[in-house]
């Protein structure tokens, strides 16, 4: 399965299953099996291992402990276009997971946030003084 030019999955770490779906299509639905439910072996891939932690973290609940994705697809009537939909959605999910994220700039406050930093720190440390018992002056 092509992902870009230069990345793809072996179909050999794809299994396809299907199953009965829910949803319309009166009788048919009851015993046709038009849901497809696609599993991808993260684990035994070939992918870069920082590809492999993007898309464990992209995969969420859909990763299994053995390190399995599951994608199941059920929308449609047809068991063909639930097959492209879920191939469709793991494509994305890979090619999401090889963008690298921008590192984060450190940034400084600007002076006015800080002077109004100080400012409102003054203000409540005022407030408080006058709080206090008065000091007995001997």
């Amino acid at each position: 399965m092509r992902i870009t030019q230069t990345v793809s999955i072996d179909e050999a770490l794809l299994e396809e299953r299907h199953a009965r779906a829910s949803g319309p299509g009166g009788q048919h639905v009851n015993k046709a099996e038009t849901a497809v439910q696609l599993r991808f072996n993260l684990a035994a891939s070939d992918l870069d291992p920082s590809v492999k932690t993007r898309l464990a973290r992209l995969a969420g609940s859909r990763l299994t402990k053995d390190g399995w994705i599951v994608l199941l697809a059920d929308r449609d009537r047809s068991r063909e276009r639930n097959r492209q939909n879920v191939r469709e959605r793991l494509r994305a999910m890979v090619e999401r997971a090889l963008t690298a994220p921008k590192p984060r700039k450190t940034s400084r406050p600007s002076l006015a946030s800080v002077q109004r930093q100080k400012d409102a720190k003054a203000r409540k440390s005022a407030i408080k003084a006058t709080r206090r018992r008065p000091r007995s002056e001997d």
